[in-house]
């Protein structure tokens, strides 16, 4: 299979199967939110982490980043480390876990139990080696410009203690922090089509991070689409491999739309 036969593709099948027959070192990031624990329901179909992880290893180039968003299930009291136990398998097949990353959730589904609302997921960025770009987010910051404060310099021998003044300059934008927060289901595709959808931002902020214009962006577990369409919107190219007919109808939908809602 060559990469420019399924490049701005959106693929129906087993995504294990699929990369497959894909060509090595021939993707530059992928993102994506995997069926974990009991959490999601994906009509039967059956997730080997194990198999995909190999895989992704494989098709990314060297300085790729695989953003792996992902969270745990709570079973009999005690919450599974599914996740922590996938970031360290990467690992051991080669990824650098580059980070690990907070995805909060600022309206999360009230539940009734003995513990404080789970209101985030991991997004762990895994890179095959040194990640090749890193075009950092900035945001605004609270309080700016020159500031001028005195410094006590200490006792000079035979002089009296010495004051001088200090000028200290904040920027007016700083790298954002690794905790990023979203408002999960506002839009149409994102609420009742699909079990377990991330926002549109959170895909756009990730590929903007980690690829530059023109480089191919996978999305193995595409659901129904987000992935694939901000990268369009972000003149990348892409490819999306979903089990499910009924979602990838949903992305391609989504894709054709003149003017991409």
């Amino acid at each position: 299979m060559k990469i420019e036969e399924i490049k701005n593709t959106i693929i129906q099948g087993d995504c294990l199967e699929v990369m497959k027959e894909m060509p090595d070192s021939s993707i530059d990031m992928v993102i994506t939110s995997p069926p974990y624990d009991n959490l999601r329901d994906y009509k039967g179909y059956v997730f080997d982490f194990e198999g995909i992880a190999k895989e992704l290893f494989r098709i990314i180039k060297v300085g790729g980043v695989v953003v792996w968003v992902v969270g745990d299930a709570t079973t009999k009291g005690s919450e599974t480390g599914t996740s922590f136990k996938q970031a360290l398998y990467f690992k051991e097949i080669g990824f650098n876990l580059h980070d690990t990353m907070i995805y909060l959730k600022q309206n999360p589904i009230p539940l009734t139990h003995n513990r404080y609302e789970q209101g985030f997921e991991y997004m762990f960025i895994l890179s095959k080696g040194r990640p090749k770009t890193f075009n950092p987010i900035k945001d605004n910051t609270l309080s700016f410009g020159a500031y001028t404060h005195r410094r006590n310099t200490g006792r000079v021998k035979e002089s009296a203690t010495r004051n001088r003044e200090e000028i200290t300059i904040t920027k007016e934008t700083k790298y954002r922090i690794n905790t990023w927060k979203y408002v999960i289901g506002s839009k149409k595709y994102e609420t009742g089509i699909h079990p377990a959808p991330f926002p549109e931002q959170l895909a756009s902020d990730h590929i903007k991070s980690w690829s530059n214009e023109g480089d191919i962006i996978l999305d193995p577990m595409n659901g129904s689409g987000t992935t694939t369409k901000m990268a369009k919107l972000l003149n990348r190219n892409y490819i999306g491999i979903e089990i499910s007919p009924e979602y990838c109808e949903i992305s391609r939908q989504r894709l054709r739309q003149e003017i991409l809602l």
